[in-house]
């Protein structure tokens, strides 16, 4: 049984709940589960994986006899920024490290993308297990009223 449960005020929508059985929360449960087997399988902790993200810009060296000095098109330069406990670093990337920082960044990024799916996974074991145990309780509860 699927119920929808919604409160409205002044035609917005407030609050909407969908409202499953038993067996469904169970089914859910299972499928989270599986899910979350399934990704820390896949897990891999980068050993090389930088946090943070590349960024490119452009400016002008002021170097008086440079082209850039003159109207010409400014230098690009590649900067890697990231959190090392509370403090925001930025650091200047050279062009010959370029690729391999950013596949450095990409898998850092990547690792990051995956345990964040974990944890949202975990939460919503978390929470629909106890909503599944509520409902049992409940209908145990009913069942011993019922005698």
């Amino acid at each position: 049984m699927v119920a929808l449960s919604c409160l409205t005020r002044k035609g917005h929508l407030l609050y909407c709940c969908i409202v499953l059985s038993t067996d469904e929360l169970l089914e859910n449960l299972r499928k989270l589960e599986r899910r979350r087997k399934r990704i820390l399988a896949g897990l891999r902790l980068p050993s090389e994986g930088l946090p943070g993200s590349l960024a490119q810009s452009r400016r002008r060296c002021g170097s008086p006899g440079c082209h850039c000095h003159h109207g010409g098109e400014p230098h690009r330069s590649w900067t890697l920024t990231f959190m090392l406990g509370a403090k925001r670093h930025v650091e200047h990337v050279p062009a010959e490290l370029l690729d391999e920082v950013r596949k450095r960044v990409q898998k850092g990024n990547a690792y990051k993308r995956e345990v964040a799916e974990l944890m949202a996974t975990n939460a919503q074991l978390l929470l629909l297990g106890r909503r599944a145990r509520k409902q049992q309780e409940a209908q145990a509860a009913r069942k011993r009223a019922a005698r």
